[in-house]
């Protein structure tokens, strides 16, 4: 053929190529051979049984010729009969070999050797996928072997040996269990299950004690540590740190832990005890420290906290009153993590329930109030009393906006314009920047008739109004006043789009003229009205961005399916500024505590040394904190002369009055 092609290579080039319904040289000669030669049955089917036979000796450890296996079948991928002639029949012949493979040998062997010798017999396919298969036989061929292999043997192959595994440690096993489970079907959620169950059945066996063996008792704590590192181990080096695996194992813990009621929790308490007690010299601080968090982590599981919080006061009571405390520092850093990061988590969950309150996207309030009775009961009613008080502002919120909307009978336009306000308390709620915006005379007079009705029956306050938290719904018409629209905006957009009214088409210095909004904010609001999925402005020129230079017309040709269209809220959306500038305010709110405490104490004591200061500012803080930063805010308080440094001994601080 390639002789042929050579000698007619002129004809190729210039009649055939004026003839489209005329094949090349090469391509007549490949249909001629598939027509007189391979299409013949006798030569197509011992073709085709020489391969399966060659790739099944192969299969069973022979050496065979493989790059006849490649050229035979490239050949009939150029012949194009590959899918036709080879591929059903090889597929066929794969899925006879594996099923009875795997249920002979899932039997036969221990599960590590058979997960070994699926990975085997994994490796072999693609290698020969890479020598001459076609690629199109890859996906087909590599599903036939791990579901006969794999897939139909899930369950036996996880409780045969899955338990075996893990009592043993077996890191590399339990790697390739988790590998190969992951490419099949519910793999890896069969394999979470079960290794929850695993958890669990073993967990139970530390925790219950129906003997009541003292012995066993004295040892569940160091079990429970072990046990929780070596899952934790598996966890991270068998199953990659996986989320859904590390949810099921908290559960687990959770569950088994508390199968025994108020025992663990004592037994914790106990084991803190021994560990802190002087004379223990098992461990360096770092050491102590570590371990300190490894038992906070397995006091999180216990529901019992009261019982542990019992048993933890009464032998640190012991501890300090006898003098057996081995470190004064470690007591404060155990108790420091008990009540770790709580005003951390309050700030950033009282801005986050703000938000949910305030735009209405609780979910549901019954849910928010459930999850602040958990909050109360895991950190003291303390801690959510500001919590409650925004709940109780949303609630008053309702009746007052009740009662103004009956004062506002007869009020000029009250029936084209309604308002609702919602009062907060200063102390209650997040800080937010007070931003100065030039609201419509509509809205001053509106304000200042609720402002009148409220001061009226709550004298000695004061109101201040946060334009940014505001949201309105406009009635809009669009097409020449055909088509009505319900747009539900927020403050800032409400007032870019209010001057519309008066003009079609607005510069960007205008609209920041005539609204008074800083032109971050303004850019940001115009380009959620101007280049979102709802366009009820244009912005000339087209782009994505605001410029300085830009202007804007209004959409009158603006169509959309729904009658009340939410354009949203930018300046509600979550930003890192504002997670910054969140974690900031907690910090200067520490500050001020510190700063606080500083000065109460030494207002008390009048002279105290720098070490029992420091000592007494422990006791007294409610949050993590380091000897480094209490220095440093005492140095600050002697900057501003709240207390002085004596002039014979600098370790020593008194007040100043």
């Amino acid at each position: 053929m390639i002789m042929i092609r050579s000698i007619f290579l002129f004809l190729d080039r210039t009649y055939v190529l004026q003839n489209s319904s005329i094949l090349s040289i090469w391509d007549m000669g490949l249909d001629l051979f598939r027509q007189h030669i391979i299409s013949d049955k006798v030569v197509e089917t011992r073709t085709v049984d020489g391969l399966l036979k060659l790739i099944e000796r192969e299969r069973n450890g022979e050496a065979v010729n493989r790059q006849l296996l490649k050229s035979l079948l490239r050949m009939l991928s150029d012949l194009n009969i590959y899918q036709t002639a080879f591929e059903k029949k090889f597929l066929d012949a794969t899925e006879l070999l594996y099923t009875a493979e795997g249920k002979r040998l899932v039997q036969e062997r221990e599960v590590s050797e058979y997960l070994l010798h699926v990975d085997k017999r994994l490796a072999e396919e693609n290698e020969r996928l890479l020598l001459y298969l076609d690629q199109s036989t890859r996906k087909p061929l590599i599903l036939c072997v791990e579901k006969h292999l794999l897939e139909n043997h899930l369950k036996y192959i996880l409780q045969k040996g899955l338990d075996q595994l893990l009592d043993e440690n077996r890191i590399s096993e339990l790697t390739l269990l988790s590998n190969l489970f992951s490419h099949v079907k519910d793999g890896l959620k069969l394999l979470r299950q079960e290794f929850a169950a695993y958890i669990k059945k073993t967990g139970r066996l530390i925790v219950v004690n129906p003997s009541n063996d003292a012995e066993k008792d004295r040892d569940m704590v160091q079990q429970l540590l072990d046990f929780k590192d070596k899952i934790d181990n598996v966890i991270a080096e068998c199953f990659g740190k996986n989320e859904k695996f590390i949810n099921s194992m908290k559960e687990s813990f959770e569950s088994f832990i508390n199968q025994r009621q108020n025992k663990p929790a004592e037994l914790i308490a106990k084991y803190v005890d021994s560990k802190l007690r002087a004379g223990n010299k098992e461990a360096t601080e770092e050491e102590l420290e570590k371990l300190l968090d490894k038992i906070l982590v397995i006091f999180r599981f216990i529901h019992g906290k009261d019982v542990f919080e019992a048993f933890y006061k009464k032998d640190l009571a012991k501890r300090l009153l006898v003098g057996k405390s081995a470190s004064v520092d470690a007591e404060k850093s155990m108790l420091s993590k008990l009540k770790q990061g709580k005003d951390v988590f309050e700030a950033f969950y009282k801005k986050d329930l703000a938000k949910r309150l305030l735009v209405g996207k609780s979910a549901s309030v019954d849910a928010e109030k459930s999850m602040l009775s958990k909050l109360k009961q895991e950190c003291g009613a303390a801690f959510t009393s500001k919590l409650e008080g925004m709940f109780k502002d949303m609630e008053l919120s309702k009746d007052i906006s009740l009662a103004f909307r009956q004062g506002l009978q007869g009020f000029q336009h009250s029936d084209s314009i309604d308002l609702t306000v919602n009062i907060l308390t200063q102390g209650y709620w997040p800080a937010y920047p007070v931003v100065e915006v030039h609201l419509p005379s509509e809205m001053l007079r509106f304000q200042e008739v609720f402002k009148k009705f409220y001061l009226g029956k709550h004298s000695g306050r004061k109101l201040q109004w946060q334009p940014t938290l505001g949201h309105c719904v406009l009635k809009a018409e669009f097409n020449n006043f055909k088509a009505r629209k319900e747009i539900q905006v927020s403050l800032l957009q409400t007032l870019c789009l209010l001057l519309f009214n008066d003009m079609d088409e607005l510069s960007f210095s205008d609209i920041r003229t005539a609204t008074g909004i800083e032109d971050v904010e303004l850019k940001r609001t115009l380009q959620s009205l101007a280049c979102g999925k709802a366009r009820v402005i244009y912005k000339i020129p087209k782009g994505k961005d605001v410029e300085d230079t830009d202007s804007f017309r209004f959409a009158d040709d603006f169509k959309h399916k729904l009658y009340r269209i939410k354009i949203n809220q930018i300046q509600m959306k979550e930003t890192q500024e504002e997670n910054a500038s969140t974690t900031e305010r907690v910090f200067q709110d520490r500050q001020y505590q510190v700063d606080a405490a500083v000065v109460r104490i030494m207002k008390t004591r009048k002279t105290l040394s720098h070490v029992l200061l420091i000592s007494e500012l422990f006791n007294q803080l409610k949050f993590p904190v380091k000897s480094p930063d209490l220095k440093k805010r005492i140095e600050s308080l002697i900057e501003r002369e709240y207390m002085e440094r004596d002039k014979d001994n600098p370790n020593l601080y008194h007040y100043v009055a």
